[in-house]
């Protein structure tokens, strides 16, 4: 990883619906434009997500996705309205971002859900992506939920069931996200329904050798947000359509570069999503990594790529 730097830019933008996204620029003003697409929804962005691009040679732009981290309102609150909280909001979120900065194309870099909703901004505007690079690669399709929320808990029986018997009984066997988002918009049951979603997202990244707990959790504001932003989306299928989703819409990003960086242990999001996107992204490059939801490997292979496209 390159040296930690400091943002030399930073601000709040407007993007109406009574929403204001906060930004960060860092690295060379007149470098070539990249833009870091954080994960969750709702985890934020990292100041080490700057180091995985030469400073000297891009500028890097940062951002907070609506309702987390410094953009306002905050989701984690029960008040916030997040009917304007939407895959296409944040599409255009990023769109509106572009052109406030003056960037014409820029490079995407994202993981897990960064990498979701990269591939959703490069499909809608290809023309404004100079490359893409994914990390931990989903396309938020229904069965991919599916998985992460019920198909793996027969990895994690216990844990598992644990994490279902969190919700009433009548929903148990339906879209659990949906169930946990109804507890957390109920002020008597949030609480204890954002500790039992965020045990259950430690759980399944936990057979990486190096894993460690997620420390953010241990902050009740932050598993609040968190909680209700994921939840959210997954209780809505990423806001995305069934058909044609963004594995099958591959193919609009001919001619754009991608490389797709995944863990072959990762078992919250096993290696055919990557699989399937690269067959259908003519020109993409797959990398598959013995590790699991992300690792010193994978990321030293996202710096490799970004040096290469600088």
């Amino acid at each position: 990883m390159y040296s930690p730097i400091e943002a030399y830019d930073q601000g709040m933008l407007d993007v109406g619906d009574g929403n204001q996204i906060y930004w960060e620029v860092s690295g060379d003003p007149a470098g070539k434009p990249a833009l870091t697409v954080h994960g969750g929804p709702g985890a934020a962005f990292s100041a080490n997500w700057r180091r995985f691009h030469d400073p000297e040679a891009y500028r890097i732009v940062q951002f907070h996705q609506r309702g987390c981290g410094r953009s306002t309102p905050d989701a984690g609150l029960p008040e916030t309205d997040l009917s304007v909280n939407t895959t296409e909001h944040l599409i255009a979120d990023m769109e509106l971002l572009r052109e406030h900065l003056g960037i014409e194309r820029w490079q995407l870099v994202g993981a897990s859900w960064g990498s979701t909703l990269s591939l959703a901004y490069a499909q809608r505007h290809p023309e404004r992506v100079s490359e893409v690079i994914l990390l931990a690669v989903t396309a938020g399709r229904r069965k991919e939920i599916e998985w992460i929320t019920r198909d793996v808990g027969r990895v994690f029986p216990r844990e598992w069931e644990r994490f279902r018997d969190g919700v009433p009984e009548q929903d148990r066997d339906g879209n659990l996200a949906a169930a946990y988002a109804r507890l957390l918009d109920d002020p008597s049951t949030c609480e204890q329904a954002a500790r039992d979603w965020c045990a259950w997202e430690d759980t399944h990244v936990s057979l990486d050798p190096r894993y460690q707990p997620n420390p953010h959790f241990e902050d009740p504001a932050f598993r609040m947000t968190f909680a209700r932003l994921v939840t959210h989306y997954w209780g809505n299928d990423c806001f995305l359509p069934e058909k044609g989703d963004l594995v099958e819409q591959a193919h609009l990003l001919e001619g754009v570069p991608g490389v797709l960086i995944h863990g072959r242990l990762d078992v919250s999001g096993p290696p055919e999503t990557a699989w399937e996107l690269h067959k259908n992204w003519p020109g993409s490059e797959l990398v598959v990594i013995d590790e699991g939801h992300g690792g010193s490997d994978m990321l030293s292979e996202m710096i490799a790529a970004t040096d290469r496209f600088r």
